[in-house]
Order: structure tokens, then sequence, then C-alpha cells
């Protein structure tokens, strides 16, 4: 049986083109909540972007679905939490639109530097206004990247080219990777006392959402220019408009807002305050890197075979799902036969890897074993919620690895 796909958002062409292939798709853009809740149980994948929300109702209601995913890097509109507990595999984008916001960011710092909007608008209206539009060059200065991931880092590969200095934050990023990218890790305060310019890079989580408030932007040395092409829901808006309005910093450039599409109102009347419409992954090409990238994950899902950036199970690198996919099948299996014979209460399972196997990641085969084992359960299990129903139920789960090959090479 052919599966039936939904998508709810504009996608690539090529996308599409690509999940028409494999699929049967339906395209119904931008459904009310309750129309999606009526019609999302008839479908075993979910294609969103931003604006859909995929709520616990949705998940709960999408009796078939095996995965969502999402054609773009943030997953905020997805309760992942809700799809891991349905066994509901939730997958991304993440290096479909890396080059495009790093660009643009760059985009907004030149604009800073160089007053290029309020040049167009004067000229636009007849004026010719250069003795006031004195600008300065990003070569010298010192960038700082709060989020040193994929953008960031990207950000920071152009603007060593703009011969700046980059200096980062970022607690899980180790002094080695820096080093690759010839940036200096240092402290929050520390980097905001420094920086000519501060963009910022960042997953929104309860740990990093308004981690740019009223105190962080007083550390800021008045001449600093703020850039956000991450998720506005980090930055205060309203602190950030009085800092802009008292002179605390001298500007800043907006692509992302918290509430999108409504922005705080006073940010409107900032003379000093760049503001776009969330433009960051809006080139054609991130659009039809982001759309294939999505899709070829969901395709791979539904028939069967590992995604390559889940976002809610363990990722593997290509190589490693293609050398541990066999054993997928065969764990689960052997998993379903235990628990044909295994005695009730279980309160433990040991799963032993032997031969040149066990040197690889092998969450995936343990969760595919404790998937087999928990199958005859009232409720789905799957690679994505095994262990943790496994863990709710009390059941501690040992992997063992061992060199020694027995009777086969693994």
């Amino acid at each position: 049986m052919t599966p039936r796909v939904l998508v709810t958002e504009t996608l690539a062409p090529s996308g599409l083109e690509l999940l028409r292939k494999a699929c049967d798709v339906t395209v119904r853009l931008n459904p009310s909540p309750d129309e999606l809740l009526q019609i999302i149980g008839d479908y075993q994948g979910l294609i969103v972007r931003s604006s859909t929300q995929v709520t616990e109702a949705v998940l709960a209601a999408g009796s078939q679905l095996a995965v969502v995913g999402r054609a773009g890097t943030g997953v905020d509109n997805i309760d992942l939490e809700a799809a891991t507990r349905h066994g509901i595999i939730v997958v991304n984008a993440p290096t479909g639109n890396t080059v495009a916001v790093a660009e643009h960011t760059l985009a907004l710092m030149l604009a800073l530097a160089r007053h290029v909007c309020e040049a167009n608008v004067g000229m636009h209206a007849g004026r010719w206004d250069k003795k006031h539009l004195m600008g300065s060059e990003l070569r010298g200065k010192t960038l700082g990247l709060v989020g040193l991931g994929r953008v960031g880092a990207a950000v920071a590969a152009r603007a060593r080219a703009f011969e700046m200095r980059v200096i980062a934050y970022d607690p899980f990023v180790s002094r080695e990777r820096a080093q690759q990218l010839d940036v200096q890790l240092v402290g929050l305060e520390q980097l905001l006392a420094q920086v000519d310019y501060v963009s910022l890079h960042a997953p929104l989580t309860e740990r990093t959402r308004g981690m740019i408030g009223a105190r962080e932007l007083t550390l800021i040395k008045p001449g600093a220019y703020l850039v956000n092409c991450a998720r506005g829901e980090l930055l205060d808006e309203e602190a950030l408009a009085q800092a802009l309005q008292v002179g605390t910093i001298a500007g800043a450039a907006l692509d992302v807002f918290a509430h999108e599409p409504d922005i705080y109102p006073v940010l409107r009347s900032c003379p000093n305050c760049l503001l776009t419409p969330h433009l960051g992954a809006s080139t054609e090409e991130a659009q039809t890197g982001a759309a294939e990238e999505v899709v070829q994950q969901v395709v791979d899902v539904l028939e069967g075979r590992p995604a390559r950036y889940p976002v809610n199970v363990a990722a593997l690198p290509p190589e490693e799902a293609a050398l541990l996919a066999p054993y997928l099948e065969l764990t689960r299996c052997m998993g379903r036969f235990y628990a044909q014979f295994a005695e009730n209460h279980l309160t433990r399972l040991e799963v032993t890897f032997a031969g040149e196997v066990a040197a690889h990641d092998l969450a995936l085969l343990t969760a595919a074993a404790l998937a087999g084992v928990l199958s005859e359960m009232d409720e789905p299990v799957n690679l994505v919620n095994a262990p943790l129903i496994a863990r709710e139920r009390g059941i501690v789960v040992d992997e063992v690895r061992t060199s020694e090959t027995f009777d086969f090479t693994d």
C-alpha cells in the first residue's frame, strides 16, 4: 500500500516531485487546527514548515502517523515529547538553509555598518545625504557569536574572510572544534563586553529563552550592534527597544521575532533598528535544499530505512546507518522472539554485541531489540518510544560489548 503524506505548507516543487514518486501526496495549505485534527488520521506522514502547530492533539489524532518532517531547522512548532510518546519520528532539514541564513546575517551586518537602508530611502526621496551617512568597516572588528552550530560556524567562516576577529559562546562546542574554525571560546558576559557586533545563533530552549535581556544589553558597549537571525524568543524585544532608544547600543538588525508576524510595535519606531520579515532561509537554493532533505527522510522512514537527521531518536552518519541497517530487523525479531517465552514482570534486558559491530554506536539496535520485546503491549512501540516506555516500566537495559567473535564475524 502506497503511504499517504499530508503537506500543509508551501514546499519547493523539486521536493514535491520527489515525494510524489514514492507516496500519495495531499497538499492542503494552512489548514485550521480543527481541520487538521479531522484529516490527519488518514496519513502516515506529515510535512510542515514553521506555521503549522503539530500539537499533542494532532499527534494523538494521527493514528497512522509514522513521521513528521519539518522543512527547515527549528522544530519548536512540533510537540517532540508527544511525538516520542506516540512513536512518531520527527525529522528536520538542518543543513538546507545554513548558507542562506549565514549570508543574510552578513548582509544585515553590512547594512548596519554602511547605513544601506537609510541611504536607499534618502536617494528615492531625492536626497543626497552622503555626509550624514559615514559608515565603518567590518575589517578589524570583533564579532561575537552566541551559538557555534552549523549556522554560527558558517557565519564565522565568512566573517574571517572580512578580516574580523571572531569569538563565540557555546557551552556545547569543544575548544578543538573552535580552534578548527579559528574562533576563540569565551563566556557570555566576556563576549558581550568585547564585541562590535553580536550575532545570535543559539537554538530555542527553556535555557536560552530570553537569554539577551536588559542586563545583558547593558554589558554591550554603546557603539556595538546586535543581529538576530535565529529565534525571536532569544531576545527580550522590549528591553532591546529601550536600549536602542536611549543609546545603550548603536543599533540592531532583526530577522526573527517572538510573535511572528506581529512585531513589538516600538521596534518599528526605532530608526537604528533594521527589520526584515524572516528572510533568513528565503532563497531558492535554501528552499529547494530543505524540501529535498526533509522529503528524502520522510520517504526513508516510511520505507523502513533510518532517517539521516532524526530529532527525537539517535542520529547516525550515513555510513554508520548503512552498516547497521541489516541488524535493525534482526534485533527487532530477536526481541519479538524473546517476548513469546519470557516470564512476566520483566525487569532487565541484556543485549550483547560481539565482534566488529560492537565498536559502533548501537543505540538504535538496542532500541530495536526493546521494541521487539515490548511489541505485545497494548500500545504502539517502535524505535522512537521503546527506550522511554522501558524506563517508565522500570526495565533496566544493559548493553554489553565484546570483541570476541564466537561463531560469526559479528
